[in-house]
Parts: structure tokens; sequence; C-alpha cells
């Protein structure tokens, strides 16, 4: 228990409201929950949230010791009082989460909070899976990342263990990423494989596609096929043989067919045209391929998980929903 003394120049505050900027990390819906609990008193007694603070007033707070603490970025999953997931799969090891688009995997300059990786410790918090108070705890992981403005599969490791092999098995190739997009246009041939060389723009966090070796480009190798088509769009699945930023994007712009949607590399004036603000690109199937030892992740091999709903296919390409497939 922990008491805070109200000063003169917090007299006249709601106690929520004075909560509120007290303990910046307890979430609102929790500090009406423990005033409920009576866990926050008012001089010993009962509260309500509606109080009005006097000066002199103590207020015993039986919380949480991390509650106090200042905001940073390693304890700012505490603020999210109800982490929002689209779990596709889980075990003690890891954790496979369906990210929505507009969602960042981590903070930048933009957010702070409302990131995938916070979602997935503040859940793992309220499990009691995991607390980061915990002598030498482990703080679970991302092991890939995917845009912002993309959705689909992300795995997050619970362990140091799994994180380890994880990122093991992605830099050996050993996990197959397949992705669905709706293109301009028709490609031809109607499958094929997209190759060459990215570089990437820091400055303007953009990348370009060049046919021959240049310093600075990494080698780039995008598989793909074409799974239906209607007027001047198509549904194209890609495979990922490298795995190199914004390059399904950049790969099909280079190629003549933009992504649906896409500001950086599409075409403003159709994106325009059907609404559409985000890049209609989507990981949707994720398989673990294995073929060298995987040791406590060995029992992952052979799995595949797929999503089975993407909203712009449901809107552009219904009859193509029902192919996609099932969760294994």
């Amino acid at each position: 228990m922990k008491e805070l003394i109200i000063g003169k120049n917090d007299a006249g505050q709601r106690l929520d409201r004075y909560l509120a900027k007290a303990l910046p990390l307890l979430p609102a819906p929790l500090a009406q929950k423990y005033i409920r609990l009576k866990r926050i008193k008012r001089n010993g007694k009962r509260a309500q949230r509606d109080d009005r603070l006097e000066a002199g007033d103590v207020l015993q707070c039986y919380i949480n010791d991390e509650f106090f603490d200042a905001p940073s970025e390693e304890n700012s999953f505490l603020m999210l009082f109800k982490p929002k997931l689209d779990i596709l799969y889980e075990d003690d090891q890891i954790l496979l989460v369906n990210k929505a688009p507009g969602m960042v995997v981590h903070a930048d300059e933009t957010e702070k909070v409302n990131t995938l990786i916070n979602h997935i410790q503040a859940y793992l918090y309220q499990k009691k899976e995991w607390s980061p108070y915990r002598e030498n705890s482990f703080a679970p992981a991302l092991c890939n990342r995917i845009d912002r403005n993309t959705g689909g599969i992300v795995i997050a490791a619970k362990t140091a263990e799994a994180l380890r092999v994880m990122n093991q098995k992605i830099r050996d190739r050993e996990i197959e990423k397949r992705y669905l997009c709706i293109v301009l246009g028709r490609p031809s041939p109607a499958a094929g494989t997209l190759e060459g060389f990215l570089v990437k723009d820091e400055a303007k966090k953009q990348v370009s596609i060049r046919s021959k070796p240049v310093p600075g480009g990494r080698k780039a190798i995008t598989k793909y096929r074409t799974l239906a088509t209607r007027g001047e769009l198509s549904l194209v699945e890609c495979d990922l043989i490298t795995g190199r930023t914004h390059q399904i994007r950049a790969m099909m712009a280079h190629a003549g067919h933009p992504l649906l949607g896409d500001g950086k590399y599409g075409r403003e004036s159709v994106n325009r045209r059907y609404h559409m603000t985000r890049q209609a690109l989507w990981s949707y199937s994720l398989s673990f391929c294995f073929t060298t030892d995987a040791g406590e992740l060995a029992y992952l091999n052979g799995k595949s998980v797929r999503v089975t709903r993407v909203p712009f296919v449901e809107k552009y390409f219904p009859e193509a929903t029902e192919k996609m497939g099932q969760t294994d």
C-alpha cells in the first residue's frame, strides 16, 4: 500500500482526474474498478470517483507498485486495460497474431502506447504469464515485422529460446510467408518470379528496385501467382523468398502493377477512385518448414496457419475467400 497526500495545488479536483495525472500508468477503467473495490480509499474511508479532493486528504492505494513508476517505453503496456489481439495460435513458446492495418508493431515517433508489442505484453501480463518485475525476466518480443498499413501474421516469442530459434529460422528461410495483395492490371505471365536489387532511401523511407547490382543494393526475390482478375484489378498471392523493406510493394510497382491503395508506390488517382487509403496487402499464410534442428520448437515443424478473412479480398474478390483455406 502507498499513500498520496493532496496538496493545495491539487485541491478541488475529482478523484478520478487526479489519479489520471498522479498515476499515468494506471488505466482509467482500472482506476475506477479499484475505487469500486475499495482498493483506493480517501482518508481511510470508501471513496467515489467524483469526490472533490481537499488539501490534506490522504489517498490509500492498495495497488501494484508498478503503477507508481514514471511512464517509459518499457512499461507503457500497463496503460492498456483491455489488450486487443486477434490470436491465431498460442502455446507456451510462441504467439501468432493477426495484426490489423493501421497499428504499428513497435513504438515510433507517432505512437508510443497503442502498439502490437504493447498489446501482446499487456495480454501476457494480465494472464500472469509474464511480468517485467520478476528477477531476470525475459520480455516477450516480435520475431518479424510488417508495415503499419499492412495486415497479417506476426510471430511473438514468449521465451528467450523461442526468440533465438525463430530468428534463426527466419534468417535460414525455413519459415514460409505468403501474402495476398490486389494490384492494378493483369500480371503477365500470370505467375512468375520477380528479381532485382532493392535500394533504400532512409530520408524518404522509401525503396527503389534496380535490375542490376548497385552499391548498397540488396538482392530481392518474390514469387507470385495471379488468383483472380476483375476489371482493372487482380488478386495476387506473393511468396517472399527474401524479406526486404517494402519488397512486395516496390517490386510489383516496378513490374508495372502497383498495389491498390499504396500511397508510396501506387497511383493516387486510382486509390482515390476506390477510396483506398492503405495498401491492399496482407500476410495471410505462415508455414514452419524446418530443415535443420529447431530445438525446443521442433514440434512446430510442418504446422501452417492461415488468416481466413481479409477485408479487401471480401470486398473486391468475394469468390476467392472460400479458397483461402483454414488454419491447420
